[in-house]
């Protein structure tokens, strides 16, 4: 054996693990990275390392990406002195389309979606003697799933099974419970490696740079993180390993960094010549661009400083849309200090942190579980497969969360994966047996003798194995591109192309020669339209109309083209696209970054109506449709009643509809009251405008039993005042003949008596010492009473209404009706403020009588008799 294995720290934790692992089944390895948790411990487990003797066993490994499953696999074939893994060695592999694994093999390293497809075919895993989950801190939702499977198999199946989880991190109590039984939480055996000291260096950009939208990430930030790149090759030692959050930003800050050092590009796609040479030693100074796959599983040698520009991408699903994508977000503090540990793995380094640390006290602690995150589909079908729909029986760290989960069993009830119960059926089973997501198994398996296995196994290979954007957004010309090039995606494409063309064997075959590369399949329909159908019938919902054809005009030369998914959903291609004339597209790829209008089409094809049609024919009906609509240029909607064609959201055709549904009638006439608005909609006449502000005034000051009349409440019990009116309506017009005053009067508190003291509390109209009635004005916070003054000589009080509560505020006016004062206390303005006003306005009124003691005047509407 490579005398490498002694300098890896896990040895000394070896032998507990083996006691734990024998005495308990169970066992949670904590292990800093480097330590060698990922090779050594699995090679001791097998007894395949003489200093840890051990009866043998077969080990199965679970690493959550593809780059650390041959990584690991290779790695652990060099310690054990073998030329490389595969099926000679004692070490193998097996990922989606790949395995290399013979009878000599006793430590296999497979992905962890690999792990689920196994567990779905033989729960039992016979020959496996245990399985350790690598990296289980990440918390991807296949490696919480496959957690849980096994924890299920261990207690039904096979209680002998041994189960490791290894983690990078020091939180591992929660895993310790998860596996834990009846005697306890299941023993955690940290391995302590060598961590030398990592130096934090803030390099905040020097100016503020947008934040991260959808997943495009602003070029100042890249243009600052390729200067800091640039400053740690001056100022340190070693290879600098530099962290962002996708390919597409790798490939931007090399080509900022030409000419600065020998730069590698480390991603989950990166052709295996690039990886390889990653993980090994370089002869000189190398930058390696890394995405989230060099966070942990991998050691990349001769690393001293780590640049790391703090963001990181993460799954979101709009589930009201049907939209799945990956966004750009802040990473977290526990993944900021994973990557900062890549620099202190083989000797003291650095971390350039292109942020400040005043950012760093507001990110979130730990990375959000994918399964908070992502769509569900996939994994509401495994656990259908596994016989518990619900997912309730499944030891998950954490429950997923019910709307996805809901939306998850609708898709699949869709695609007939479940049946009404949630039991997967046997086209379900088929589907989960793809390894695909079920849409895509969906489309290859019904698209297949339609357009020919070979053609249908290449246009889901481009959407399961995602090709680069510079290729465009014409599925059907990218697919004629990747056939034609030669470099590394198309060799990842023609692999998955294979794979999949032998998921469907014949499908599509015949005399259409849909088994060749250019079969036709039973509908003979040429490339473009054959890529549309496909498309379609993985996202039926994705069917999209253009808006400029359903007008009946042409778009701009050069706009993008604007649609109108089956969901619902609007969608836009960019500006210049050459899908942007289409009257109709299967929409494969999309996304709606936030604060978008609509969504963005990254990759489609283009479709005629009659395969639109066919492929979302489950989507395709009949429905009457009331509403309320507002004309273009109007303010002014009112109630139309159609018949209409659709495809889901997408109309077809429409014709009036005579008779109407009541219950859609009554629905719209509702959306136009709250739309418009009940004060605006009614008309309210002054009988009815008063009454309303009465019964507004004696809520404001009584409270119940006497209604509220603001807008909302009026709308919310518009079916209890507005009755039979409403049932009568069937128009605007209809609304606005109302009798809103008698319709008003139902609200009154008829039942408990209080109705009749209305004219007691809340008075329309106040007789004054004159004779006069006087309109009470209630449009205020306080009633007012505004009445020529000369009306109320001899009132030394006005009454208080709302049974005495509300004094009422009286306005006094000239002679000509013009403010002259204001008061709630009549006997104090006689005695002091009436002095000022007789005084400004006697002169001005002299016919009018201004008595020196109005308190004992005789009020009068009357002007003195000329002299």
């Amino acid at each position: 054996m490579n005398p490498a294995w002694l300098d890896l720290p896990v040895r000394e934790a070896v032998p507990a693990l083996q006691q734990a692992l024998a005495a308990r089944g169970t066992a949670v390895l904590e292990a800093p990275p480097g330590t060698g948790k990922t090779t050594l411990v699995p090679l001791a487990l097998a007894g395949l390392v003489d200093a840890y003797p051990t009866a043998p066993r077969r080990i199965l490994v679970a690493e959550p990406r593809r780059l650390a499953v041959r990584a690991a696999s290779r790695r652990m074939s060099w310690l054990l002195d073998e030329p490389g893994d595969g099926p000679s060695g004692r070490v193998g592999h097996t990922i989606r389309g790949e395995r290399r694994v013979g009878p000599r093999t006793v430590v296999e390293v497979v992905t962890t979606g690999v792990l689920l497809q196994r567990l779905q075919r033989d729960p039992e895993l016979p020959g496996v003697d245990t399985v350790l989950l690598d990296e289980c801190h990440e918390r991807h939702l296949d490696a919480d799933t496959a957690l849980a499977f096994l924890l299920d198999v261990r207690a039904t199946l096979r209680p002998e099974l041994q189960l490791l989880c290894a983690s990078a991190t020091s939180d591992t109590a929660a895993w310790a419970e998860l596996l834990g039984a009846e005697e306890g939480p299941a023993p955690v055996v940290r391995a302590h490696g060598v961590s030398y000291p990592v130096e934090v260096l803030w390099s905040p950009p020097p100016r503020p740079v947008r934040p991260p939208q959808g997943t495009r990430t602003d070029p100042a930030l890249l243009a600052h993180v390729a200067a800091t790149v640039r400053r740690a090759l001056r100022e340190r030692d070693g290879d600098v390993l530099c962290f962002l959050p996708g390919a597409g930003e790798l490939a931007r800050v090399a080509g900022l960094l030409e000419g600065a050092a020998e730069i590698l590009q480390l991603h989950g796609r990166a052709p295996a010549q690039v990886q390889d040479a990653a993980l090994a030693a370089g002869s000189g100074r190398r930058v390696v661009l890394a995405t989230s796959v060099a966070e942990s599983s991998l050691t990349v040698p001769g690393v001293r400083v780590v640049v790391d520009c703090g963001l990181a991408r993460e799954p979101r699903t709009d589930h009201a849309r049907g939209l799945s994508s990956l966004v750009t977000v802040r990473a977290s503090v526990a993944t900021g200090r994973q990557r900062a540990g890549r620099a202190g793995r083989e000797a003291p380094g650095a971390v350039y942190r292109c942020w400040s640390e005043a950012e760093e006290a507001m990110a979130q602690r730990m990375p959000t579980p994918e399964i908070a995150l992502a769509d569900l589909t996939t994994f509401a079908l495994q656990a259908a497969c596994w016989g518990d729909p619900e997912a309730r029986g499944l030891a998950l760290p954490e429950p997923p969360p019910a709307g996805a989960m809901a939306a998850a069993r609708e898709t699949l009830t869709a695609l007939g994966a479940v049946d009404d119960a949630g039991q997967a059926t046997a086209r379900g089973r088929r589907i989960a047996d793809t390894s695909l997501h079920p849409r895509l198994a969906r489309a290859l398996r019904d698209g297949a003798p339609l357009v020919g296995a070979e053609r249908a196994a290449e246009l889901v290979a481009l959407r399961s194995e995602e090709p680069p954007r510079a290729l465009g957004d014409d599925l059907a010309a990218v697919r004629r591109a990747v056939r034609q090039a030669r470099d590394p995606y198309a060799g990842r494409w023609r692999d998955e192309v294979r794979r999949l063309r032998r998921q469907v064997g014949g499908s599509g075959g015949g005399s259409n020669g849909g088994s060749g590369a250019g079969g036709q399949g039973s509908l003979g329909l040429a490339d473009g339209a054959a890529a549309g159908l496909v498309a379609a019938l993985a996202f039926p919902e994705r069917i999209a109309r253009s808006r400029a054809a359903a007008a009946g005009t042409v778009p701009e030369a050069g706009a993008g083209g604007s649609f109108l998914m089956a969901s619902g959903t609007a969608a836009a291609t960019a500006a210049g696209s050459p899908l942007a004339a289409a009257g109709w597209l299967a929409v494969a790829v999309a996304d709606r970054p936030a604060g978008w209008a609509s969504a963005r089409i990254q990759l489609a094809a283009v479709l005629d109506e009659e395969t639109a049609l066919r492929a979302g024919a489950a989507l395709l009906g009949e429905r009457e449709e009331v509403r309320w609509a507002v004309p273009v240029g109007s303010r002014r909607g009112d109630l139309t009643a159609r018949r209409v064609r659709a495809l889901g959201a997408v109309e077809l055709s429409a014709k009036p509809l005579a008779a109407p549904d009541r219950a859609l009638v009554r629905a719209a006439l509702l959306e136009g009251l709250a739309r418009e608005g009940v004060s605006t909609l009614l008309n309210w006449p002054e009988r009815a405008a008063s009454l309303r502000l009465r019964l507004a005034f004696l809520h404001r000051s009584l409270g119940e039993p006497w209604p509220e009349v603001s807008d909302p409440a009026l709308l919310d019990g518009a079916e209890q005042w507005l009755e039979p009116e409403l049932s009568r309506a069937r128009r605007r017009a209809d609304l606005e003949r109302i009798d809103t005053a008698s319709a008003l009067a139902r609200l009154l508190p008829w039942a408990s008596g209080a109705a009749g003291r209305l004219d007691e509390l809340a008075p329309e109209r106040i007789t004054v010492p004159s004779g006069s009635r006087v309109r009470v004005d209630y449009a205020g916070e306080r009633p007012v009473l505004a009445v020529k003054l000369q009306e109320l000589f001899g009132w030394t009080a006005a009454p208080a209404l709302a049974g005495g509560r509300v004094p009422l505020t009286v306005h006094l006016l000239s002679p000509a009706g013009r403010p002259a004062a204001v008061t709630a206390d009549l006997a104090s303005f006689w005695a002091d403020g009436y002095r000022a006003v007789r005084a400004d306005l006697r002169g001005r009124y002299p016919r009018h009588p201004w008595p020196e003691d109005p308190a004992a005047a005789p009020p009068t509407r009357r002007l003195n008799p000329r002299k």
